[in-house]
This record gives C-alpha cells, structure tokens and sequence, in this order.
C-alpha cells in the first residue's frame, strides 16, 4: 500500500497522556442536522460544530444545493440558509461525497424541496455490511421512484411523498435518520417500529421538533411522525462526541496517564462508565467535564459484549481493546453490530498482543453473525508489553486505537493513513501534543 509522507504520524511510545482536551459536537449527529436544514423554509443555526471532514463534506454538498452556509457569532457556529435549495451537477456531488456516506440521507430533503435527486457510490469506514438497499426500499415505500444508472442512483417524487408503517430488521442508525427526515414532510402518519434510539437520534429528533415536526418515542422502540405541510429553521447545539470522549479515555487508561476530558457528558456515557470502572480505569464528574485516569495497579479483565443503545456502544469496543491488553487474565469481547470489526486486532497481534478471533458467539446476546462465519469474538490475554510498529489505519474507530496503542507501545511506531482519523476527531494531533504525546511528522512538526 503506498501512503503519501503527509499521511504518516511517527509517534514515541511510553509517554502517559496527561492534561485536558476539549469535545465538541458529535460526528454521529452534526452532519446530519445540517442536512436537516434542507427542511426549513428559513435559516437555521447550529452550534458547537466540530471542525472534522464529515462536516466539510456536507457543507460543501449543501453548497452545491444552493444552500448558504456560513459561520455564525460564536466559534464552532453554523448558519444554514436553504432559500434557495436547487439542483446540483451530478460530477460535482460525486467529486465532495466519494470519501463519505451521508449523501444519502440527503434523499428525503432533495425530494421534499426539489422532487429528485441524485446519490452517487458511497464511501465510509470498512467494518462490516452496511447496505443502502434498505435506504431505498424505505423511500419506494414513502412513494418515491428510483432507477439505478451506472453513476449512482436517481430518485423521483411524482407526488408528495406518503408516510407509511415500517419495521426495521436491526434498529440502525442511519436507517432511522433517513426515515425521520423523510417523513416529518410526508404527508399522513408514519410509524417506525425496531427504530434506534441512540442519544444522537434523540437528538436529531428534538432539531426536528424545534423545526415544527410532530415526533414521539416510545418505550418499545417505536417512533411515530405526523407530517406537517412546512417546517421552518432551527437554533440548536449539539450534544457532545460521547465517542471521541470514550477515546480518550480508553487513551488515558492504556498509557496509564489522566486525561480531562471538557465536554463529555454522564448520561450520555453511562454505560462506557460503568464497564471503565469495572476494568479498573478511575474517573471524576463534574459540570464541565469528565476526568478520566489510570489510579495504578492492575486492570482486570472483563466480559464484553457490544449492543445498540443503551448497550455498549461498538465505537467505543476498538479504544477499549487497547486498553485490555494491559488487563490480567483473558477478556472476551463479543461483537454484535459490525462483523468485521475485530479485523484491527491483527496489528495489535502485531505489536506483541495476545489477541484470539472466533466465529463463534462468545456471550450470551442475541447476535447476526453466530452461524455466518464471521471472526466476531475475541479473547483478550494479557498483560502484554506492546512494541513500536508500522501501522496502517484501516477505518476510523480502529485508526485511533492505533494511534492508542502505538502511545502505549515500547520505542516508535509509524502510523499510515491518519487523515482518515480526520473525519471524526477534531484536531486530534494538537490535542495529542497538548497532553503531552511525543509524535512528529515526516517534516518534523508537531513534535512535543
């Protein structure tokens, strides 16, 4: 694999990471509410914006739609004017959205204000099957008509779109975002049984209400929308990466270091906090923050299994690994979202790991990929004394756990593809110097 000089970080392992970083919005839901702007008949403004690709991404695609998207009167503040929503060249939208996946939630939105659009061939993070067939059955159902040509899909909405009962057959995220951001236009009532209920959907859902949409959760995972004939704009900031939060803090228990971590919230981290305790990592919340550290001795194993919210969330499974590496005794970690999610722990293998992948169903959650054959469980041994290496990041969550690993390593690593860590860590390497990492580019800058 050829990787330009510009996409490799040299980083010197052995350091703790200490001091504070900030978090600000979550990729999980920024990119998204900004495509929810195409909804409004008026500006909409959206706060504590992170600056990551993804975000640059949609700016641009929204741009091309004739959107104004400027920076509002506070740092990390959008304005999002969709007066002028019109139709884009289709090589231009293919050349902004190849490296991403949300252009196709764009659908609903294009077809509500224009009656067609365009989606070309998706990009995104390779771990595991996440097929957008389901996207366009949903919005067949809706009304919408589609015909597959040999640059990407076109969509057209003869008449306004209808709502509709749909049962998803997994609770996915980005399924329920493409349904919800169809149906608040739709006419009728829709009604989305197994939907997901992430703290990011909830989220969206109250940018919708704030744009007058009539939204309503219940208990049994099931979201029912009434259309409404106009939404306006929306003023709202987005809740903070508990994502990127959990990073950091797997970062600070595997260097063995203390990291504050402003923004992150409690509720939101529930569960990551409860299985950090357990693995023996220590932390204290306040009103602005949560500080994450490694109080000394040894980290336990631990049993783990990944869920959909409010279970243990898969993004934050890569970071924690790391962590379990340093743990005593055997760890077992089941994956039940993405099959091919363990695929990184072969570079950790590679650093002196101890790291064994089953097909079998190692826990007692309902899972996909039992009798599929799939590696989707792990035995974690260790302790294990992690040296330097050549890494090659291979998606976005496993990318920053080499970046976690090569820190906790003996002597230097080089890290390949770190741009790729971009889409969804804000400044990610100044944060790495503030806290004390010795890393460098081919150039030397940036070292600490």
């Amino acid at each position: 694999m050829t990787v330009s000089t510009d996409d490799v970080l040299l980083v010197h392992g052995g350091t703790p990471l200490e001091g504070e970083i900030r978090v600000r919005g979550a990729k999980n839901l920024v990119p998204k509410a900004m495509v929810a702007a195409l909804l409004g008949s008026g500006p909409s403004r959206l706060r504590n914006v992170p600056d990551i690709r993804d975000v640059r991404v949609v700016r641009g695609l929204l741009q091309l739609h004739g959107v104004t998207v400027r920076p509002g009167d506070e740092p990390g503040e959008l304005v999002l004017d969709p007066s002028h929503v019109e139709s884009a060249n289709v090589a231009d939208i293919d050349a902004h959205a190849g490296s991403s996946r949300i252009p196709i939630l764009f659908c609903g939105p294009l077809l509500h204000r224009l009656g067609h659009a365009f989606i070309p061939g998706l990009g995104g993070c390779d771990i595991g099957g996440r097929p957008v067939d389901f996207h366009f059955d949903v919005l067949r159902q809706f009304g919408a008509k589609i015909e597959k040509r040999d640059d990407g899909q076109y969509l057209e909405a003869p008449q306004r779109l209808r709502g509709c009962k749909i049962r998803l057959p997994y609770p996915s995220v980005g399924s329920t975002e493409q349904v919800l951001l169809t149906a608040v236009l739709a006419e009728g009532v829709t009604e989305l049984s197994n939907a997901a209920v992430e703290p990011e959907i909830e989220d969206l859902i109250c940018v919708l209400q704030k744009m007058g949409a009539i939204i309503s959760m219940d208990t049994d995972r099931t979201i029912r929308i009434t259309g409404v004939d106009k939404l306006n704009g929306y003023t709202h900031r987005a809740l903070p990466d508990r994502l990127e939060a959990a990073s950091w803090a797997s970062a600070a228990l595997a260097t063995e270091g203390n990291i504050y971590v402003r923004g992150a919230q409690q509720r939101s981290m529930m569960t990551f906090l409860n299985t950090f305790r357990k693995v023996g990592g220590a932390f204290e919340i306040d009103d602005e923050g949560i500080r994450f550290w490694h109080p000394g001795g040894s980290l336990n194993a631990i049993a783990l299994e990944t869920d959909v919210h409010p279970g243990f969330q898969t993004d934050w499974q890569q970071p924690l690994v790391v962590a379990l590496t340093q743990a005593s005794g055997l760890s077992i970690v089941h994956e039940t979202v993405y099959e091919s999610r363990l695929g990184f722990t072969s570079a950790l293998n590679q650093m002196g790991a101890h790291i064994q992948l089953y097909r079998e169903c190692l826990g007692g959650s309902a899972c996909r990929f039992g009798q599929r054959n799939f590696l989707h469980s792990a035995v974690v041994s260790g302790p294990t004394r992690l040296q330097g290496a050549d890494l090659v990041i291979p998606d976005l969550r496993g990318g920053f756990s080499y970046l976690i690993a090569a820190l906790a390593a003996q002597g230097t690593s080089r890290v390949h593809g770190i741009d790729l860590i971009n889409r969804g860590y804000e400044n990610f390497m100044e944060k790495l110097v503030e806290l004390g990492a010795k890393v460098e580019l081919p150039n030397g800058a940036l070292r600490n």
